[in-house]
């Protein structure tokens, strides 16, 4: 069995949201694995959460330009740099399809993996580099979490580093506002967490990689999260709010 996962603040974070506004702790789309991510986010989004207009009106869309990508067990199984060919097919399409809008060439920086592990820590730059050979031809770059903000505040990882992420995304020209940004993971309790204090929509993988490749792998609080999250949505009726526009 995998240890759990020793981000002490993100697991405080995400039991004070539990008790204050459990509803953040959801996600906004919910898909098996990231081999299922609809191409057009924004419509999927869109068809799933929005309101129904009402007569003579109609619905504003929802517009996603980047997406912020989960590495362990959403695009790799854990604590590897190994992509499943299926998922490595569906990055290939999203950087490659004309109707894309993470296309290659029309979006060149709207895909950012954005990972507890690589990029997190200088102690994991070689698995960084590694992921971004791997990725090369697909042009997707690994986030470096910056030691410090201009202030000099020490910056944390997911579900802390949003503010850093988003800016990443607004200096090269991808997003102005946090809810052009999906966030795609497997964890409620960091992936769904960051995406909700950013203010950006959530995607969860609720299989992670796929059951073949994580059955009996998960740890207690990946499970935990599984059952919360159903608890939630079919017990007590929740669903996740909106993201607001600051």
């Amino acid at each position: 069995m995998n240890p759990p996962n020793t981000n002490l603040r993100a697991f405080n974070l995400a039991v004070q949201t539990l008790l204050s506004t459990p509803s953040k702790f959801l996600p906004h789309l919910t898909i098996p694995t990231f081999t299922h991510l609809p191409e057009n986010v924004g419509a999927a989004l869109q068809a799933a959460y929005s309101p129904q207009e009402k007569e003579g009106e109609s619905k504003p869309g929802i517009t996603i330009r980047a997406l912020v990508l989960d590495k362990d067990n959403t695009l790799c199984p854990a604590k590897t740099t190994s992509f499943p060919s299926k998922i490595y097919s569906k990055l290939h399409d999203l950087r490659h399809s004309p109707s894309s809008p993470f296309n290659i060439n029309t979006a060149p920086d709207s895909i950012l993996i954005v990972s507890n592990r690589a990029g997190s820590h200088p102690r994991y730059e070689d698995e960084a580099l590694e992921i971004e050979e791997r990725l090369a031809g697909l042009r997707i770059p690994v986030f470096r979490l910056p030691e410090r903000d201009p202030q000099g505040v020490a910056v944390e990882k997911k579900p802390f580093c949003g503010k850093e992420v988003l800016d990443w995304l607004r200096e090269r020209g991808v997003v102005q506002h946090a809810d052009e940004i999906a966030v795609v993971g497997d964890r409620l309790g960091t992936d769904v967490l960051m995406a909700s204090e950013m203010g950006a929509w959530s995607v969860w993988c609720r299989d992670g990689v796929g059951e073949e490749l994580t059955k009996g792998k998960r740890n207690v609080l990946e499970k935990m999260e599984v059952w919360v999250e159903r608890y939630l949505r079919e017990s007590k009726g929740l669903k996740a709010p909106p993201p607001r526009r600051c």
